[in-house]
Formats: C-alpha cells, structure tokens, sequence
C-alpha cells in the first residue's frame, strides 16, 4: 500500500530539467576570505560556525572545554574569535 502510494506521487511530481541544481550550501562571504585574513583579524559566529560546521550551541560547548579558543568580547553585543587561533584548532591544536 505504502510503496504505491510513493509510486504515485513519484509519477505525479513534474520534473524540470531545465532548471539547475541548487547549491546545498551557501558559503558567507566572510568565511569565503577566510584564508586571506590575517591571524590578528577577528570573526564572528556565523562564521565560527561554517568554518567548523557546526551549530552555534556547539562552537559555544567548545569554547567552555577549550576545544577551540575562547572568544574575546570586543565591545557590548559583539563577541568574536582570533583567526589565528582558529587556524590553530583546525590543525588540530587548541
């Protein structure tokens, strides 16, 4: 019953060819520079979070078991990372 149900809606379902496929991922414009970036500059979260692939709760959970670097907090509402030291958690040390 299920499997005729799904052969239905697989028939019934248009399909344009001519339409290209959608990137699964957008890379931020920050992150896409990263590599360019001194070791003094600093990042923020969203970009914290795609250089490792991660969620933010995660880069958080690291950061308090010094799996990566603790960010600095730069002024009022903004808190953000060393790129240097993030360069160094990504080959493997903290």
């Amino acid at each position: 019953m299920k499997q005729r149900k799904a052969q239905r809606l697989a028939a019934s379902a248009p399909i344009d060819r001519d339409v290209p496929a959608q990137p699964a991922t957008t890379i931020p414009p920050a992150l896409a520079g990263f590599d360019s970036y001194p070791d003094s500059a600093y990042v923020r979260l969203p970009v914290v979070c795609a250089l490792f692939q991660v969620s933010p709760a995660t880069i958080w959970r690291w950061s308090k078991s010094n799996r990566i670097a603790s960010p600095r907090r730069l002024s009022d509402g903004v808190t953000a990372w060393n790129v240097g030291e993030l360069r160094k958690a990504l080959n493997g040390g903290a």
